[in-house]
Formats: C-alpha cells, sequence, structure tokens
C-alpha cells in the first residue's frame, strides 16, 4: 500500500506543474475570447474590439530599467550582507530576510528619489 502511495507521488507532481498553468492558461484564453465575443454581440465592429483592448492608453516608463537595475543591486547587498552578518555574527533567519527586504526597500526608495528629482528637473525646464 505504501508503494503504491509512493508511486502516485510523481503523477501528482507532473500533473500540477503542467496542468494547473494549462487550466489557467486555457481559462484565460476563454475569457478574452468570450468577453470580445460579447463586445461584437453589442454591436461593436471588429476593429472597434481591437482598440478596446488596444494597450496604447498606457504610458510607458522610460526610468523601468534604472527601477529594476536599482532593487536587484539592492537585493545583492542584502544577500551579501545578510551572508555575512550570519557568518560574523550568528544571526537568525528572520533577520536575515529583515535586511534582504530592508535592502529592497531602500533600492525603491533610491529610485524614487532619483525619479522624482528628474522630474522636478523637466518641469522647471519646460516652464
Amino acid at each position: 500500500m505504501n508503494n503504491a502511495l509512493e508511486a502516485f507521488i510523481p503523477v501528482v507532481a507532473i500533473v500540477f506543474t503542467f496542468g494547473i498553468p494549462g487550466v489557467l492558461l486555457f481559462w484565460w484564453i476563454y475569457t478574452k475570447h468570450r468577453e470580445k465575443m460579447r463586445l461584437i454581440e453589442k454591436g461593436l465592429s471588429p476593429e472597434e474590439v481591437k482598440a478596446y483592448f488596444a494597450d496604447n492608453t498606457k504610458p510607458k516608463n522610460p526610468y523601468a530599467s534604472l527601477k529594476f537595475g536599482l532593487v536587484l543591486l539592492f537585493l545583492g547587498f542584502g544577500i551579501f550582507l545578510a551572508n555575512v552578518a550570519e557568518s560574523i555574527y550568528d544571526v537568525e533567519e528572520g533577520v536575515m530576510m529583515g535586511i534582504i527586504v530592508t535592502f529592497i526597500g531602500l533600492g525603491f526608495l533610491i529610485y524614487f528619489l532619483v525619479v522624482n528629482s528628474k522630474n522636478k528637473n523637466e518641469t522647471t525646464l519646460n516652464q
């Protein structure tokens, strides 16, 4: 009986690994299709439906690379300092996670300060 359960574990792992994302992908595609069909049923032309779903309304963030670069840089600093603190001072894992999360927050704060100062400089130059 125990061997049968142990043999069933890889089957469950494969089903959960590939089955659940497959079902979610199918459901997402199905709901998008259903939403488009309902818009067409209400009288919109296919061109109007395409324009409705176009992503041209969102402005692009020119500083997105800066944000991810700063956050990943400070994530690296946090992991490094957490490992140094763990090896030298023998701190617990909670303190290590706190150091890492603090440095990620610091990266976001520096990103905000940089972008905010750039936006202020652009507005003063435009006026």
